[in-house]
């Protein structure tokens, strides 16, 4: 089974650089979107339904137009979908996360909050990735398979950034955060697909616009596939496919058996 994840930045943008196109030579039988910016009625899919993608399970923000919203794509119908999984309208306005099942396996797909909007939206951001912790404890108790794919919005450690010195007081790289990311791995017991396999590589999965980052390679590693640590055995290969230019962010493939 194959699960790509991908920020897209803009469904509606994507698909005009070839998204559907690449995503019909990904080999993938799950596409894993976050960042949508847009509601299902204003995204023509027939493009994926065309190359077997014909499953797709929306949740968008409620919020306001344009803003975050996640889209699982997927050539065999999940055994159950639901958008809104916290339960808590605060995080579930803003499609932040949608469950799908296939089989024993259930995906999350997620978009972590950005702090980067100043102190109000850092509190929210801790606030979510608190809950969030404990609503995955708690699923795992009914489904123990559980892969969170998806933006976090942290680098865990220095090698996940090009410039960490500069960065340690900057949202994305604060203690608090990867201390979080820590607790997530260890109490919460992931395994960090990419790190599993590659320890030492170091690899980016988004670029600012600015300054010619992506180009120089002055990236942040802060997509993930984070998979339940007693089926690690099942994780046969994860790539960071830097050649995909439809966003700012680079999408990862991970390969389970």
């Amino acid at each position: 089974m194959k699960i790509i994840t991908y920020n897209v930045n803009g469904i509606r943008a994507a698909m005009k650089k070839g998204l559907a196109e690449w995503a019909g030579e990904s080999g993938a039988d799950v596409l894993c979107i976050q960042e949508t910016k847009a509601h299902p009625e204003q995204v023509d899919l027939a493009p994926f339904e065309e190359i077997g993608f014909t499953n797709a399970s929306w949740f968008s923000c409620q919020r306001k137009k344009g803003y975050s919203g996640v889209l699982t794509l997927s050539k065999t119908a999940p055994n159950f979908e639901q958008g809104g999984c916290l339960n808590d309208d605060k995080y579930d306005c803003e499609g932040r996360v949608v469950r799908t099942d296939f089989g024993e396996l259930t995906i999350l797909n997620c978009y972590f909050p950005n702090g980067g909007q100043g102190d109000e939206r850092q509190q929210y951001k801790y606030e979510f990735l608190d809950d969030f912790f404990d609503y995955v404890a708690e699923l795992r108790k009914e489904r123990p398979q559980v892969l969170v794919v998806g933006d976090y919005n942290i680098a865990h450690e220095e090698i996940d950034l090009h410039d960490p010195k500069r960065n340690h007081n900057t949202t994305g790289f604060l203690p608090a955060e990867r201390a979080w990311m820590t607790k997530w791995f260890d109490e919460g017991d992931f395994v960090d697909s990419l790190r599993l396999l590659h320890p030492e590589k170091v690899v980016y999965s988004w670029w600012s616009y600015r300054a010619n980052a992506r180009n120089n390679n002055k990236g942040w590693r802060i997509d993930y596939q984070s998979l339940s640590k007693p089926f690690a055995e099942r994780i046969k290969a994860v790539e960071h496919l830097t050649g995909a230019k439809h966003s700012d962010h680079c999408p990862i493939l991970l390969e389970l058996i």
